[in-house]
């Protein structure tokens, strides 16, 4: 792995490669992919990875059947740059291109044939300010066209193993109500935006139930915190023990699960729109209560109780500003 590691700074594509390692048991099993720095600055994946990786190699870890593939660094211009993205963002509009024509296009037209060979995917990532780890996951069974999806309790009961207290669905549902209303609104000049598209919102997570699977992404806590990639390691071990992939003990369900739905999206509408302050995902709104103001001084305010996530003070005008969400009543 030391080619992949070196951070020297080659900003061609030719200076990158991909590179996946897959460890395969004589018995039958499922088969389980695991993937790191999606983003490149969400080094706590592969930290855990390369961790694992190695206790497999030395004996210390024991795979028993089926197989597990690791992607340490799934997007190595963006690592190597420490950066989120190389030239865009991988996990968005994550299907593959005849016509590739941004780095992360030929990251994408490697990885989802990959994805594909697999049954389960767990997606390590972290986030930017302070908060407890969370997990994100799908959609209940369903038969409509934006998700369909029949894997609800399966991905459910290996969400509740990985070792984190939060639960969050509702992404791409919202994700998609958002592209509506920019969709209404656009102009000739805004018509073209990327989040103007709903396949925008298709990550990793989203391709892999696509294809037939089930999938997580697990956020292991503040891009700097030292237990991120402790959080990981014991994620990954985990979901292959749940899994049957690894020898150990099963692990057991989270005794108390804290249920949150995305609802809504609210975007940026102009570059002097501001928050009253500095949040963080997860902080707690009451009906009213003031967000941010926009550029005219008209407050932004919380329609309902509930929480706020992915605040971006950084956003342009036309992104997401903030994600709003609430206790669910999904079964827990």
């Amino acid at each position: 792995m030391s080619n992949l590691l070196d951070k020297t700074n080659v900003p061609t594509h030719h200076s990158h490669y991909f590179k996946s390692s897959t460890y395969t048991a004589p018995k039958s099993g499922p088969a389980i992919i695991i993937t790191g720095a999606v983003h490149g600055n969400e080094t706590c994946g592969t930290q855990a990875i390369l961790r694992v990786m190695h206790e497999i190699e030395t004996g210390q870890l024991q795979i028993k059947a089926g197989m597990v593939t690791f992607v340490p660094i799934a997007n190595p211009l963006a690592y190597q740059r420490g950066e989120r993205n190389g030239e865009r963002n991988l996990n968005r509009k994550l299907i593959p291109t005849s016509e590739p024509a941004q780095f992360e296009d030929y990251v994408v037209n490697w990885l989802c044939p990959l994805l594909a060979q697999h049954d389960v995917l767990l997606d390590l990532h972290s986030f930017r300010s302070a908060g407890q780890p969370f997990v994100l996951i799908g959609p209940e069974n369903n038969s409509g066209a934006l998700e369909p999806f029949q894997y609800a309790e399966k991905e459910h009961a290996l969400a509740i193993r990985l070792g984190v207290r939060r639960m969050v669905d509702g992404w791409l549902s919202t994700y998609a109500d958002g592209v509506a209303r920019r969709k209404a609104a656009a102009t000739a000049t805004t018509a073209a935006a990327p989040n103007h598209d709903p396949q925008f919102g298709i990550g990793t997570t989203e391709y892999m139930r696509s294809m037939g699977g089930y999938a997580l992404t697990l956020e292991c806590g503040q891009h700097s915190d030292a237990s991120a990639p402790e959080v990981a390691y014991q994620a990954i071990l985990n979901t292959l023990r749940h899994m049957e992939v690894l020898t150990g003990e099963a692990p057991q369900p989270a005794p108390k699960i804290e249920a949150i739905r995305m609802v809504e999206v609210v975007d940026k509408c102009h570059p002097d729109d501001s928050f009253s302050r500095p949040w963080c995902s997860f902080d707690a709104l009451k009906k009213g209560d003031i967000i941010g103001s926009s550029h005219n001084g008209t407050p932004v305010l919380a329609a309902f109780d509930g929480y706020i996530l992915f605040p971006s003070a950084q956003a342009e005008a036309g992104e997401e500003w903030f994600y709003l969400a609430k206790a669910s009543s999904r079964s827990v």
